[in-house]
This record gives structure tokens, C-alpha cells and sequence, in this order.
């Protein structure tokens, strides 16, 4: 098939995209394609999911069971037999790229992939990576496994790398709406990566290579990881000079230039900001750089859980108790609001140091009527109703995940203590500001 040939196939939707890992990612691209009329196949390991998709049923909070109802068994279907990659057009890698223990990138997903993939590649395929991962990783890791295999890079094999750009939970910008930065190897990799992604985005950005890609997503997560470990430190600083940090940033970015506001908060999570500003820091530790800024940021960050136990010990001993036996009540397992989404959540990482206090630790998350296990934490608890009488029994609520389904008023009226982490209870003498 000529290179013309394979450009009019995704235009005309002939083409049939593969997509591996239906997660917080790979689930939205999938009904992307799918809803732009192209064939698609799910790929995933877990087999409950597969099973979930397949019956029009969303795993999701935030992705509408109406949406999956609507392609499955139409245009859309999902697997665990990977060998069925030989049956498609484009193959784009949604896979998770944690850190190790070390805090050094993990690509054991990305490499497990494409070893489950590699014997069914067909000539003429589009392979996309878009897993977060610091520069070269196309260069490095995929364009030698091609050349390997015995296909010509540009010619009858194509690679790109598109970095996701998912925000859970928000609703003012969607897999379509949100611009998507497009790159490939060599000019025809760029052009049909550009092409392919043309039909499902308003907007793509293509950038002269991978590494420039790679940077690029990198560069907007240590952007926010950077200032809010500047905001977290100075809500510290503000906290000792018995400053509103909140009331600070809220009347500096009433500057119509030069400052944009960002929030403390009791530490990060989610896939992206607490993970990816690392991988970038360990690259450059291979060409001999510090990236100061990044390791900076990183100790911040990681140190607000302690921080917000410190505030609950200070809070609770001026009510002469201490975090020994106190019964401690934490509001939202998420690591951001109104998303059943508990990946690196600092509410985890507080739980497992109250716990270790020995403190009487429970928690309410409407998302997550028991506690999930992570691969760093498994507590067998449960969600606690928000009814008045549940509320009074606790010595202390720490406001960590400001959920929108959260009855603010009536925590306010009916906590002893409030530990609030954003800034969200401003009247009452019982609230310390963590």
C-alpha cells in the first residue's frame, strides 16, 4: 500500500484504530475515535474491565455509560487478545508510567506492551505512544524495536508521539476540545499522526520530532508542580505570620498580567504532576544536570501530608487531646475534587501517617464506598454516611478533597475541629488552615 494510500484510509475512516490501556486516557480516545465513525479496538489486561465495556457499562465516574452504550457493538469493542493487533490500522499506547522506588521512571509498561504487540505488527501500521515519559523514549525504546523487526521507518512503518493532555472531571475541556501537540519520527510519521488525530480534535499542534513532544508535556507539568510548591511553601511561611494565604492569591490575581494563581493544598496526586516532573529530572541526571528547581518542588510537595498532620496535632492539642485514640474523620479519598480517581492522592499518605500516630482514622468519599487498594497503601475501610450524628462523634474533620457533593454548612455546624486544606471554611474559630 502506497503512503497516500494509508493518509485518504484515515481520512475516509477506513482505517482501524487499536487502542492499549482503557484508562483515565486510553477510554476517552476510544470513544473519540469510535464516535468519529472509525473501527475500534479496546486493548486491556484486566479482564473485568473488558467484560465492563463490552456491556455498555463505564468504570469511570466522570465517562457517561450512555457515551460506551452508544459504540459498543457498532464501532467499537474491547479485548484481551493481543494478538488482534494484526487487525489494525493504528496502534496508540495509553499505558501507566509510574516512578519506581527510587523515584526513577518506570517504563515496565510501556516495555511490557510492546513486547505483547511486536510479534503481530503488520507493514504499513501507525504506532502512537501517548504515556507521559521523559525525551528519547520514542528515539530510544520503540524506533529501534521497529528497525529490529524489519520495517523501514517513514516508509512501511510509522511512528509518532502525542502526548495525553486528559484533565479528569473537567467540563469545560474535552478530548476534542483540548489542542493535541503531534509529532512522528520522520516527516511522513508527523504527517500521519497529524492526520489521524485531525479527525477527532479541534486542534492539533505538530512539533519537530518526539523529543520535542516529550518535553513538551513534561515542561507542563513541572510548570504547575513547581508553582505549587512555591504556593504550598509560602502558605507555610503565611501561616506562621498569621497571613489568608488564600486572601493573598485571590487579590494578586486581580493583576490582569504577569501572575497566574495557583493553590496549596495538602501535597499532589493524580497520574501527571507528582510522577512526570521526575522523569525529566533523571534524564537530565544522565547528561550531568541537576535540576534543582524540580527536586525543590518535589521535597515541598511531598512533605505537605506531614505538614497537614502537624496542623491536625496542633489542632487537637488545643482542644487538650492528643492524636493518640482521637478520632480523626477525612473528607475525600480523591486526589482532586468530584473524580473517583486515587492515584499518588496525598489523602492516602495521611491516613497511613495518622494511622501510624495511632489515631482512629476513618474517611468519606462518596466516589468510594470502600478504600481502594494502591500499590503503596491497603487500609480495609469504609465511607462514612455525612449524617449530623456521624459528624459529632469525630474529634476532628480534615477537609482534604473538596468534593462539590460535600454539605459544607453542615460539617461546619456540626464538626468540634476542622482541619481545612482548601481554603474553604473561612468563619469559624474551631477551622485551622492547613
Amino acid at each position: 500500500m502506497n503512503y497516500k494510500k494509508i493518509i485518504k484510509n484515515v481520512v475516509t475512516k477506513q482505517s482501524t484504530v487499536g487502542v492499549i490501556g482503557l484508562g483515565y486516557v486510553g477510554l476517552p480516545l476510544s470513544i473519540r475515535f469510535s464516535q468519529e465513525g472509525f473501527n475500534t479496538i479496546g486493548f486491556d489486561i484486566d479482564e473485568q474491565k473488558v467484560k465492563l465495556l463490552n456491556a455498555g457499562k463505564s468504570y469511570i465516574n466522570h465517562i457517561r455509560e450512555d457515551d460506551i452504550y452508544a459504540i459498543v457493538n457498532d464501532s467499537f469493542t474491547a479485548t484481551v487478545e493481543f494478538k488482534d493487533i494484526s487487525n489494525v490500522d493504528v496502534i496508540i499506547i495509553c499505558v501507566p508510567t509510574p516512578l519506581d522506588a527510587n523515584n526513577e521512571p518506570d517504563l515496565s509498561y510501556i516495555k511490557n506492551t510492546l513486547d505483547k504487540i511486536r510479534p503481530h505488527f503488520q507493514e504499513n501500521q501507525l504506532l502512537v505512544l501517548e504515556s507521559t515519559t521523559y525525551p528519547c523514549t520514542t528515539e530510544e525504546e520503540i524506533v529501534p524495536l521497529i528497525k529490529n523487526s524489519g520495517f523501514q521507518i517513514g516508509v512501511n512503518y510509522f511512528v509518532g508521539y502525542s502526548p495525553e493532555r486528559e484533565d479528569p472531571g473537567n467540563k469545560s475541556y474535552t478530548t476534542k476540545t483540548i489542542p493535541k501537540v503531534v509529532s512522528g519520527v520522520t516527516e511522513n510519521c508527523k504527517e500521519l499522526t497529524k492526520t489521524l488525530y485531525d479527525q477527532i480534535v479541534d486542534r492539533t499542534v505538530p512539533v519537530s520530532s518526539p523529543r520535542v513532544a516529550e518535553m513538551t508535556k513534561i515542561l507542563e507539568n513541572i510548570h504547575r508542580a513547581v508553582n505549587i510548591g512555591l504556593v504550598n511553601e509560602l502558605k507555610m511561611v503565611a501561616d506562621k505570620m498569621d497571613i489568608d494565604i488564600y486572601e493573598v492569591i485571590n487579590a494578586a490575581k486581580t493583576k490582569p498580567f504577569g501572575f497566574t494563581a495557583f493553590y496549596p493544598g495538602p501535597g499532589l496526586g493524580g497520574h501527571c504532576i507528582p510522577i512526570d516532573p521526575f522523569y525529566l529530572s533523571w534524564k537530565a541526571k544522565q547528561i550531568g544536570i541537576d535540576t534543582r528547581f524540580i527536586e525543590l518542588a518535589g521535597e515541598i510537595n511531598a512533605f505537605m501530608p506531614n505538614y497537614v498532620v502537624q496542623k491536625i496535632e496542633q489542632a487537637l492539642e488545643s482542644d487538650e487531646k492528643s492524636v493518640e485514640n482521637s478520632k480523626i474523620l477525612i473528607l475525600g479519598l480523591s486526589y482532586k475534587k468530584n473524580v473517583d480517581d486515587t492515584r499518588e492522592s496525598p489523602s492516602l499518605a495521611i491516613i497511613d501517617i495518622l494511622m501510624k500516630k495511632k489515631a482512629d482514622v476513618h474517611y468519606s468519599d462518596p466516589y468510594f464506598p470502600d478504600c481502594p487498594k494502591t500499590r503503596k497503601y491497603n487500609f480495609d475501610l469504609s465511607s462514612i454516611e455525612l449524617t449530623a450524628n456521624n459528624i459529632k462523634s469525630f474529634d476532628l474533620v480534615l477537609i482534604s478533597t473538596d468534593h462539590d457533593l460535600f454539605d459544607y454548612d453542615l460539617i461546619e455546624s456540626e464538626s468540634k475541629l476542622i482541619v481545612d486544606t482548601r481554603g474553604l471554611i473561612k468563619s469559624s474559630n474551631k477551622v485551622f488552615v492547613a
